[in-house]
């Protein structure tokens, strides 16, 4: 199994990369349709229409692809020589995957109370939660290249 896993880790970088992608484009996206979904009326055909936009984003791109980012993030870990001895940056690298993991779970939150009609919160405070996987991104794209500790 490990000879497998050192064969393919090129393969595996590339498609949790690919997954990390897919991943973070929906997380900046759905913000922005809370964003335009904060003031539509309710009921409006606008406000219908966010709602499927949302509950597909979520559920066939959003989730299948931070599945796949741990998967494969996983199975990269699991390589032989890879982490031999993890340092700090690893460490800060997953607490802020699972950060970014658990503003995942608050956007699929999110979708529901649209989705019941509810608006949980203004334009504002969307356009500022917007930013969020922005900010973990940087610092996880950092740690990753600069592995500053």
């Amino acid at each position: 199994m490990t000879d497998f896993l050192s064969q393919t880790y090129q393969y595996l970088r590339i498609l949790h990369f690919i997954s990390f992608i897919c991943w973070m484009a929906a997380l900046f996206y759905l913000p922005r349709l809370f964003v335009y979904h904060s003031v539509a009326k309710i009921g409006g055909e606008h406000s219908e229409a966010l709602k499927v936009m949302e509950r597909k984003l979520g559920r066939f791109i959003m989730t299948p692809a931070m599945l796949a980012t741990f998967v494969f993030g996983g199975t990269l870990a699991c390589v032989p020589g890879v982490l031999a001895s993890p340092s700090g940056w690893f460490h800060a690298k997953l607490f802020c995957v699972f950060l970014m993991a658990g503003f995942h779970g608050f956007l699929m939150k999110m979708i529901k109370c649209f989705f019941a009609d509810e608006r949980p919160f203004s334009e504002k405070k969307f356009r500022v939660l917007n930013e969020v996987p922005t900010v973990l991104m940087i610092i996880i794209v950092i740690l990753v290249v600069l592995k500053p500790f």
